[in-house]
Formats: C-alpha cells, sequence, structure tokens
C-alpha cells in the first residue's frame, strides 16, 4: 500500500494499527473525517478526540487515556506538528479529485 501524503499514513496507523476505523451510530457509519471542519486550525488534541468520539469510547475511559498519548504520537508523527490546518486532513485521492 502507497500511503502518498501524512493524512494517509496517520489514518492507516489509527485505523489498521490501532482499530480506530469508525462506528455505525443509529444506522450511520461514523468517521473520524466526519467531525473535520472544511478549513481552519486542528489540534492533536481534537483529533484524538474526535477519534474517540467516532468509536463511540468515552473520551474519559481508562481504555481512551492509556490510548491518548499513542494517538497522540501518531498525529504528530504523520503531520509533522501538534496542530495543521484541516485542509491537510484529506486523503491524496480526495486531494487529486479536486486537482
Amino acid at each position: 500500500m502507497t500511503l502518498h501524503n501524512g493524512y494517509d499514513a496517520l489514518s492507516h496507523r489509527v485505523c489498521v494499527g490501532l482499530g480506530f476505523c469508525g462506528s455505525v451510530k443509529d444506522g450511520r457509519p461514523l468517521h473520524v473525517s466526519d467531525f473535520l471542519p472544511p478549513s481552519g486550525p486542528v489540534t492533536v488534541d481534537q483529533y484524538v478526540e474526535w477519534l474517540f468520539i467516532a468509536d463511540q469510547m468515552d473520551p474519559a475511559s481508562p481504555q481512551a487515556l492509556k490510548l491518548r498519548p499513542i494517538l497522540r504520537a501518531a498525529f504528530i508523527e504523520c503531520m509533522g506538528a501538534e496542530a495543521v490546518d484541516a485542509a491537510d486532513l484529506r486523503y491524496s485521492d480526495e486531494i487529486e479529485a479536486d486537482d
């Protein structure tokens, strides 16, 4: 699998590597991308919180508290900063479709 950008790598790591692939709520798929704004800054802590919500995990649960530093590290490593523009949190095939 070729990962073309930081968000591709981040999504692969949190979904395939850590199991944060979203859930189904009220019969509707729910994914972290559903929480991303179209523009503006997104912090690592916001993103991690949205991962928990998308997977219907209580962000204050012991399991979430244990996973939080791992998810934060993945975001920072893949995205290169503790905050990025929401436009950078898009899959490479979405960016290519816009070009």
